[in-house]
């Protein structure tokens, strides 16, 4: 090598991501990709315009996956392949080397047939990236390429480089902006062709018209917009560059000048005399049936090739993280198992609980889980010492100081589990038939009722989950007046009972038809809790022994019954009738082939669990014409008489049973008995 000539050296490109690409990859993994690592077409860009001293930019933002992303002023595209893997062992797994070998056979194959002569900027400006996203941490890996060919031997800088001022006039150099301004395809203005004729007059040309040029009178000179900023280094795109002249045109001479377009506005003026102009030498020529080796994938922080990590988890609203990681379980869910599940209908069901005890806590958290978003919480007891070993929303600080409002005490439970949550703790007592009401009592129960009704009405699911019968009551009653979809769950030593209630549907007043057991029985026939009863629900609390006034029993029962509620409901979202979905009464053995209209799974009525068999049943059992509570004539004396009809429920014990006929039922089955009995006398 002569002692004046040195190899050109390139300053390479600088990823320069911006938080909102990363925001913008996570909304299209969770909504769009989901588990899809097909390979993505995104953009970036880099500018000629940058100040000195700053590195090769490549900016990736969040228009980055706009497909219709146009480059403003002193912007030239990047046209870029984004590999977004799954797992983080596929990333560090992925074969780089041959993803640029690709790339590269690519680039030398459109600067063979052409077409990077017509299309320069989308053919010679690639990138490649390799990356994966923990969305549970909110931490990015990546690795970016800029695929560059490697000239077969060398190219070598003639002499140092010169600033354009001390090349060009000032007139030729308003000339090169203007006739630059004039190119009207993006893809010229990256890279291009400068002709000086005899009269040392400046024009821009494309790349494509060099057969054109190359034999009028005067100098050519190949260009392109240069978006490094040091003094004796030209940027990474002039690699490609170089490729494509020592191709096509490296017949003609070896010995080109190259202007590294540099244009910028300072201080209010546009100033391009920064600008370099370059003299090389390309030593050889590009062999054209052997594709040339391809380099570009970027060092990391530490100089050294290989991948970085970003960490954006501190950077976002922890409210915000959880409410996406919350999402994501869920999306997942649906990616890989279930991909009919309608997430949205889930979220967006404002669930009422009444009873925040043992049961309350736990159907609150598995809601939680599902993501469900609106949950209210009824109690009218406080916490005491025995609940938090087996109330999964309390602690011990919430027994101190005569203990907190149940209620509010769950809520705030929720609340520090997942502040996304929408919630609140009533602290509200519901009155009960055969617990009188009378003097001073009168208007206070009447404001329970009146809150009650309105928090029924304002909710679209009601789980009742009280420790008595007869508190259900009237809580059955306005969902049925209100057609809500009201869960029961009831809890016995190793025993319990998840029952969904019968919804009356619009063309069911006129009673339940008479139908067979043997096959699925429709949702708007089913029974409620106090269908299967024959005596109205009456004070149960008076009494009791301690033993009776507890609820005893073994301490997974109220888990395993308040996960099989909430499943039951989300089953129940899912099914293209809702709540009037048909309750399936086949055997065990047919419900494991049985097919269900919910992607979930059948719909059965009940769920009647014997923890110490380990055994489940699905009875189902069709509304009772003489309900207690949800019988038309229940409905019906509500409607019309309202707080009247249920202070004679409060303070009348037998009147539930007189309004529906249970009484006259009872003497009539105890008159069919002395019958019978009487009839095998005379025999």
């Amino acid at each position: 090598m002569d002692s004046e000539e040195k190899l050109l050296q390139f300053a390479p490109f600088s990823s320069c991501l911006d938080p909102g690409f990363w925001y913008q990859l996570t909304q299209r993994k969770v909504n769009i990709y989901k588990l899809d690592d097909s390979p993505v077409s995104i953009s970036g860009f880099y500018s000629n315009g940058e100040a000195p001293g700053l590195p090769v930019l490549a900016n990736i933002d969040y228009t980055a996956f706009d497909g219709n992303r146009k480059a403003p002023a002193h912007q030239f595209t990047l046209m870029g392949t984004l590999y977004n893997t799954n797992i983080l062992d596929e990333f560090k797994q992925k074969d780089k080397q041959k993803l640029i070998l690709d790339f590269g056979k690519q680039i030398w194959s459109d600067i063979k047939s052409g077409k990077a002569l017509k299309k320069p900027s989308s053919t010679l400006s690639l990138f490649l990236a390799v990356t994966f996203a923990d969305l549970k941490r909110y931490v990015f890996y990546y690795w970016f390429a800029y695929p560059a060919l490697i000239h077969p031997e060398k190219v070598v800088l003639l002499s140092p480089p010169l600033s354009l001022q001390n090349c060009f006039t000032a007139d030729q150099i308003i000339q090169l902006q203007c006739t630059y301004d004039l190119l009207e395809d993006p893809e010229d203005r990256s890279y291009f062709l400068v002709h000086i004729n005899e009269a040392q007059s400046i024009t821009v040309r494309p790349l494509r018209e060099y057969l054109d040029l190359k034999n009028e009178p005067g100098k050519l000179i190949v260009g392109f917009a240069d978006p490094c900023t040091l003094k004796e280094n030209p940027g990474w795109p002039l690699r490609n560059l170089l490729a494509l002249v020592s191709y096509h045109w490296g017949k003609d001479r070896s010995e080109w000048e190259v202007l590294c377009f540099r244009d910028r506005v300072k201080d209010g003026k546009r100033s391009s005399s920064h600008s370099l102009l370059l003299q090389v030498k390309l030593c050889g020529t590009m062999i054209p049936n052997d594709a040339p080796l391809c380099v570009g994938w970027e060092k990391n922080e530490k100089q050294k090739l290989g991948p970085r990590h970003v960490d954006l988890s501190s950077s976002m609203n922890p409210k915000r993280l959880a409410e996406s990681a919350v999402e994501l379980n869920l999306r997942l869910m649906r990616w890989r198992l279930v991909p009919s599940l309608d997430l949205e209908k889930i979220t967006s069901t404002k669930c009422l609980l009444l009873g925040a005890g043992t049961l309350g806590c736990n159907v609150g958290r598995c809601l939680l889980s599902w993501g469900v978003k609106h949950i209210t919480f009824v109690d009218n007891a406080r916490v005491s010492f025995s609940n938090p070993v087996r109330q999964s929303l309390f602690t011990f600080e919430s027994c101190l100081d005569g203990g907190e409002l149940k209620a509010e005490a769950a809520a705030n439970g929720l609340r520090r589990i997942f502040p996304g949550i929408v919630t609140q703790g009533i602290n509200l007592s519901i009155p009960m038939p055969g617990h009188p009401v009378n003097g001073k009592l009168i208007e206070q129960i009447k404001q329970d009722v009146e809150q009650l009704e309105d928090l029924v009405e304002t909710h679209d699911v009601v789980f009742l989950l009280m420790d008595t019968r007869e508190s259900r009551w009237l809580p059955t009653v306005l969902g049925a007046l209100k057609q809500k979809i009201v869960f029961s769950v009831a809890l016995g030593f190793d025993t319990f009972l998840v029952l969904r209630h019968g919804m009356k549907s619009k063309d069911s007043n006129s009673g339940v038809k008479p139908m067979s057991l043997d096959g699925a029985v429709p949702g708007d026939q089913l029974g409620c809790y106090f269908c299967n009863d024959v005596v109205a629900p009456g004070n149960s609390t008076r009494d009791r022994t301690l033993d009776q006034q507890c609820t005893v029993t073994r301490p997974g029962v109220s888990m395993v019954a308040s996960a099989l509620a909430v499943e039951l409901l989300v089953s129940l979202l899912q099914h293209p009738r809702g709540p009037l979905a048909e309750a399936e009464t086949s055997s065990w053995d047919q419900n494991l082939t049985v097919e269900s209209e919910s992607p979930l799974g059948i719909i059965p009525h009940q769920i009647r669990g014997f923890l110490s068999r380990f055994h489940h049943i699905l009875p189902a059992s069709i509304a009772f014409n003489q309900c207690t509570a949800c019988s038309h004539s229940v409905l019906d004396m509500y409607k019309r008489e309202g707080y009247d009809f249920l202070l004679k429920v409060f303070n009348e014990p037998n009147y539930l049973e007189d309004l529906t006929g249970l009484k006259k039922l009872h003497e009539e089955t105890n008159s069919a008995e002395v019958w019978v009995l009487s009839d095998n006398e005379s025999m």
